[in-house]
């Protein structure tokens, strides 16, 4: 097979690989983060402490990361024909790989959450925040460094994840290796296509390590300082505004 040949081959599938993740990452993040803080607010300790939800939402997301993702899509079929109308094709392997990262990235958000110092909750509750007011002005922007980081792992598992999909009829560059790199005997796209996944993935993590390393440095310059001091500046004006009264 000439270049010619190969090269409008790797486009669709390289787009198609490109909307599978894109997709599943951006659900896996909206649902997984709340859930991710969900675990450790609910936890032992935690502001919204709950012992039998913490374990329900941990036996679900444990369960979820435990199955094995050629498994869960097959599990899923009847679920994902329901969804997109069929099991075959770039837009039905969104709906595995969406519930396959959930839980992926749910665990890797409770990991980062509990890396936040404590003593800035404290200084938080003492001024009066609320849960939410924790949760918005320091535990997720605290935790941002590490949940960037968090989500490039997802990221990469995903490509990978995508690439089973493949074997099944899921579209992308995984399907191209086994229908042309295995089936037909294309030694050089199946290692065409390696490569590409190998570049795709380098550059990922190269550019989640960057944007990770620069937030920190960032939040190592400036501190919590500015964060503490805005809540605590809000404090007088309240009283001022009750005397006034």
């Amino acid at each position: 097979m000439t270049w010619s040949e190969m090269q409008p081959l790797l486009e669709q599938a390289c787009t198609e690989t490109l909307i599978m993740v894109g997709w599943s990452t951006l659900i896996a993040v909206v649902l997984g983060l709340p859930i991710g803080v969900l675990l450790v607010l609910t936890d032992k300790g935690g502001l919204l402490q709950n012992t039998v939800a913490n374990k329900v939402i941990g036996q679900i997301v444990n369960i979820g990361r435990s199955l094995p993702f050629i498994i869960l899509m097959v599990a899923l079929m009847s679920f994902t024909r329901w969804v997109t109308g069929t099991t075959i094709g770039s837009e039905a392997a969104i709906v595995p790989l969406a519930i396959g990262g959930i839980p992926f990235f749910a665990r890797l958000v409770e990991t980062a959450v509990r890396e936040v110092d404590h003593g800035l909750v404290e200084a938080v509750q003492s001024m009066g925040g609320n849960t939410w007011t924790i949760v918005r002005k320091v535990l997720v922007p605290e935790a941002l460094p590490s949940l960037i980081a968090s989500t490039t792992t997802t990221v990469i598992a995903l490509i990978g994840y995508s690439a089973m999909a493949g074997t099944v009829g899921g579209g992308g560059l995984g399907d191209l290796a086994v229908r042309y790199g295995y089936q037909r005997f294309e030694t050089g796209l199946m290692w065409i296509t390696v490569a590409l996944l190998a570049v795709v993935i380098a550059f990922i993590q190269f550019a989640g390590d960057y944007a990770a390393r620069s937030l920190h440095r960032r939040g190592a310059r400036s501190g919590p300082g500015p964060k503490l001091r805005l809540l605590k500046a809000k404090e007088p004006a309240a009283a001022d505004v009750g005397k006034v009264a």
